[in-house]
């Protein structure tokens, strides 16, 4: 098991704002959105946004609710959120 994962949330252009903050509110610290396209190369329509939050995976589970009960994942076409395992991590200064 991966002592890290990353979170994609693929949401409606506005919302990306809330989803940082969900996640920070469930104990993310540090997040990145509209960079990830170029990083990944992830071709999304234009009215959607990406963040991108990589995490411990003993936090996974509260941040995909709380981005989940923030931005209202379960209505149609609002969105996306899911997560991948992360081999290896470098640079977090931990």
């Amino acid at each position: 098991m991966s002592e890290y994962v990353v979170i994609f949330s693929v949401v409606n252009e506005g919302f990306s704002d809330s989803v940082m903050s969900a996640a920070r509110a469930a104990g993310a610290r540090g997040t990145v959105n509209e960079q990830a396209r170029a990083l990944f190369d992830i071709e999304v329509s234009g009215e959607k946004e990406i963040v991108v939050i990589l995490v411990k995976e003993e936090l996974k589970d509260g941040i995909l609710m709380a981005i989940n009960k923030e931005v209202g994942l379960n209505k149609p076409g609002q969105g996306i959120v899911f997560s991948m395992p992360v081999d290896s991590v470098v640079g977090l200064g931990e």
